[in-house]
């Protein structure tokens, strides 16, 4: 659904640059929980209800902690913003090719997924985000032409940061039994999980045993580097192995590397109401989240005859019913990978061109381009000078070499 006038803020000072009105946002009860009433907080005394997904709560967290996380979420949005209001048709020469690692952090055998279970989730991506997955027929008649193709395909890397040979792939024996969205404990070595790769470089995939039925978690663009990637509980990765039913299809990686590419659920999070918004002009209103397998229509928020696009991949019903990206969700993805994402590219795959983008709002402008190592920064008019106070740029998300060079 598009966003409400005056819903965005253009500074990225608080929440509410995300898309939603309330309070509670991000806290509806995640996939194949009943109801869609709040989780709690992360690391509140509230217990989260099962399968759900923690991005959200993760991005308070963030929002809260981090000043910087949420001015660079404020200038994301408004680059994304003027790319595709800019753009006239996709600015993608061709399909590109994002490098994946995926860290499995285990404590048990059973935990420890086989190579060929990752493959199958690597499989389930690129079949996914080229709109060339086999249910893609079972979408209902009403939504069949909103399908978009991303042009976006995802390789395990095989170089590692250092330029030795990989699989893409690496393990990690731990003592830990679970793993929360609280602290990001899985990302890193010291608290029993697994050191990310370069994020400029690539996606780093996690996963683990995740507590409390959680299934997946993701960080928008525009975080802390360290703990930048997507996390997936192991039952819900991939399509065998211990991969279980009714997550047992690798769409939750799916859902959650939307999010990595700065796609929002797709009812806004704003609990059930009606007000918030995904920032995509072609999905409709919805009334929070659905789960299962609903029957078409499902209808809320007064958006008969068609209803809820329940069958979209940011909805959080079973993995057998979700099944597309919409085209304005393409837009918005693909706007994140010439922007906040440019760098993770596989090379000579970066979109073009690589011009400057500028966003204007009321006493701010916003300058974003890419470096000459790949990476997205920015600088904006504060109203009364240029922001850093210098003649350089300030990363976005990544980390930030001294004097970057800006193509």
């Amino acid at each position: 659904m598009g966003a409400t006038p005056g819903s965005m803020g253009m500074t990225g000072a608080s929440g509410a640059v995300m898309g939603s009105h309330s309070g509670t946002a991000g806290m509806a009860a995640g996939r194949g929980a009943t109801g869609g009433g709040d989780v709690g907080s992360v690391g509140g005394a509230v217990g989260p209800q099962q399968h759900w997904c923690a991005t959200m709560p993760v991005h308070r967290r963030l929002l809260n902690q981090l000043p910087d996380y949420a001015r660079a979420r404020g200038a994301i949005e408004n680059s994304t913003r003027s790319v595709i209001a800019g753009r006239a048709g996709t600015r993608f020469p061709d399909v590109v090719r994002i490098p994946v690692v995926v860290h499995v952090v285990w404590n048990d055998d059973r935990q420890n997924i086989s190579d060929e279970q990752v493959h199958s989730q690597i499989a389930v991506l690129n079949a996914d985000y080229r709109a060339a997955n086999s249910d893609l027929g079972t979408i209902p008649d009403a939504f069949r032409d909103l399908v978009g193709d991303t042009q976006v395909e995802f390789h395990l890397a095989t170089t590692d940061a250092t330029g030795r040979p990989t699989t893409g792939i690496t393990r990690t024996s731990t003592t830990v039994t679970q793993f929360s969205p609280d602290d990001d404990g899985i990302k890193s070595a010291a608290t029993g999980g697994a050191d990310p790769w370069p994020a400029s470089r690539y996606l780093n995939i996690w996963v683990g045993q995740l507590r409390d039925g959680l299934l997946g978690y993701a960080q928008f663009p525009g975080g802390p580097p360290q703990t930048d990637g997507v996390v997936v509980t192991y039952t819900a990765f991939g399509t065998l192995g211990t991969a279980t039913a009714p997550f047992h299809l690798g769409r939750t990686a799916t859902h959650e590397v939307g999010h990595y590419l700065n796609l929002f659920h797709i009812w806004g999070d704003d609990g059930t109401g009606c007000g918030g918004t995904d920032e995509v002009d072609d999905t409709p209103n919805q009334a929070g989240p659905n789960n299962g397998k609903p029957t078409f229509p499902r209808l809320s928020c007064d958006n008969g005859p068609h209803g809820d696009l329940f069958v979209n991949y940011m909805d959080y019903v079973d993995d057998a019913a979700m099944m597309m990206f919409t085209k304005g969700q393409v837009a918005r993805m693909q706007a994140c990978l010439e922007t906040a994402r440019s760098s993770v590219l596989a090379p000579g795959a970066t979109p073009q061109p690589a011009a400057p983008v500028v966003s204007r709002g009321a006493d701010r402008i916003d300058v974003v381009r890419r470096g000459t190592d790949s990476a997205p920064r920015h600088k904006w008019w504060d109203g009364v000078r240029w922001q850093p106070p210098t003649l350089g740029y300030e990363a976005l998300g990544v980390p930030l070499r001294p004097s970057p060079a800006v193509s």
